[in-house]
C-alpha cells in the first residue's frame, strides 16, 4: 500500500470550480472518508488521483512519487464504482479474474486462481463463482464489484459511493464488511460520500468538502463534537443539529459575539412542566408538536416560540403532543455572525 497526497489542487470545468485548492494526505494503510452534498467536489477528487482528470493546478502524489502526466493505468490505483459495471456475460469467477489478465499482471493459472478464489471468499461470494453477474442479487453484485477491485492489490483503493444503491440491510451488512476487509488488509482507501451514518461508522478520518474545498478534516468523533463552523456541524447527527438565536433557551451563558447556538440532542434537557397554581396554568417554556416513535426511541419535535427543534428522547417519556415541558441547554455549541465556531 501507500500513501496520498494532494497539494493545492484545483480543478475547474468551465466556469466552475470543482475542487478549490484541496490540500489532503491520507496515510498509509488509513481509511479516509469524503463527506458532503452533491456537488461538493467528492467524485471529482477521485478522478484527478486516479488519473481520469488532470488538475488545473497542484500536484498529486501517491508513495512520494508525483503523479502529474502519469496515466491512469500507471498509477496502481483500484477504482470502485457507484454502479457495479460487471460484464454481464461472464460469470462471477470470470469477473473477478478479469484484471488479473491484463498483460501487465501476466500471472501464471494457479496464482490466479489462487488469488481470486481467497478474495471471493473474502467478500463472501465464493458459493457463487460459477454464476452470471446477471443472476446475482444487487448486493452479491456489489461484492462482486469490490472483490474485482481487491485481486489487484494496488496502492489505494478509490470508492465513490458504491453502497448507495443498496437497500438500508444490505448497506448496514457491507458496511461492516469493507471495514473489515480494509483492516485485514492493511488498505490504503479513500470512500466518497453523502451518508453520515458510512462515515462516522467506517472512517478512520473523516473529511468535510463544500464547494471544493476541505473545511476539516478529523476523527469522526473530533467532526461530531468539535465541528469548525455551522456547515460541518450540519452533515453530522441524527436527527439533525438545532440551530436557534443565543436568548431562545435558557441554561447557558453564551460567549460574547455569538449569534446562533446549535443543540444536538445530548445538549438539551427535557422534563415535564409543573402544574401551575391558582388556575394559572402549566409551567414550561416549550410545547410537544408531534412525536415520532422509532421503537427503542422517539423523536420529540417541539415548539418554543416560533421555532421548532428535533431531539431525541425515551420512549417511556410521559409526554404526548400538546403537553407542556421545559427544555434548558447544556453545554451547546457556539457559532459567531460568520457560522465559525466559538470557543
Amino acid at each position: 500500500m501507500a500513501d496520498v497526497a494532494l497539494k493545492g489542487v484545483t480543478r475547474s470545468f468551465g466556469d466552475k470550480r470543482a475542487v478549490d485548492g484541496l490540500d489532503l494526505h491520507i496515510a498509509d494503510g488509513e481509511f479516509v472518508v469524503l463527506l458532503g452534498p452533491t456537488g461538493a467536489g467528492k467524485t471529482t477528487t477521485l478522478r484527478l488521483i486516479a488519473g481520469l482528470e488532470k488538475p488545473d493546478a497542484g500536484t498529486v502524489e501517491i508513495g512520494g512519487r508525483p503523479m502529474n502526466g502519469e496515466s491512469a493505468a500507471g498509477r496502481d490505483v483500484a477504482f470502485v464504482f457507484q454502479q457495479y459495471s460487471l460484464y454481464p456475460h461472464l460469470t462471477v469467477y470470470e469477473n473477478l479474474a478479469f484484471p488479473l489478465r491484463s498483460p501487465a499482471r501476466r500471472m501464471d493459472k494457479a496464482s490466479l486462481d489462487a488469488r481470486v478464489r481467497q478474495v471471493a471468499k473474502m467478500v463472501r461470494i465464493d458459493h457463487k463463482l460459477e454464476n452470471r453477474s446477471t443472476r446475482l442479487s444487487g448486493g452479491e453484485m456489489q461484492r462482486v464489484a469490490i472483490g474485482r477491485a481487491l485481486v489487484r492489490r494496488p496502492s489505494i483503493y478509490l470508492m465513490d459511493e458504491p453502497l448507495s444503491s443498496l437497500d438500508a440491510k444490505l448497506r448496514g451488512e457491507l458496511r461492516l464488511e469493507l471495514k473489515r476487509i480494509q483492516k485485514e488488509l492493511g488498505a490504503t482507501l479513500l470512500y466518497v460520500t453523502h451518508d453520515q451514518i458510512e462515515a462516522m461508522t467506517m472512517a478512520d478520518r473523516i473529511g468535510i468538502l463544500a464547494e471544493g474545498r476541505l473545511v476539516q478534516i478529523g476523527t469522526p468523533r473530533e467532526i461530531y463534537a468539535n465541528p469548525a463552523n455551522l456547515h460541518v456541524a450540519a452533515r453530522l447527527g441524527q436527527p439533525h443539529i438545532n440551530l436557534m438565536p443565543a436568548d431562545l433557551l435558557p441554561g447557558v451563558a453564551a460567549p460574547a459575539g455569538t449569534r446562533t447556538i446549535g443543540a444536538r440532542t445530548e445538549h438539551l434537557e427535557i422534563s415535564r412542566a409543573r402544574q401551575g397554581s391558582a388556575g394559572l396554568g402549566p409551567d414550561g417554556n416549550a410545547e410537544v408538536d408531534w412525536i415520532e416513535h422509532l421503537g427503542d426511541q422517539n423523536h420529540l419535535h417541539i415548539k418554543v416560540g416560533g421555532h421548532k427543534l428535533v431531539t431525541l428522547a425515551d420512549p417511556d417519556l410521559p409526554v404526548e403532543a400538546g403537553d407542556r415541558i421545559s427544555v434548558r441547554l447544556k453545554q451547546p455549541l457556539y457559532f459567531g455572525g460568520d457560522g465559525q465556531r466559538l470557543a
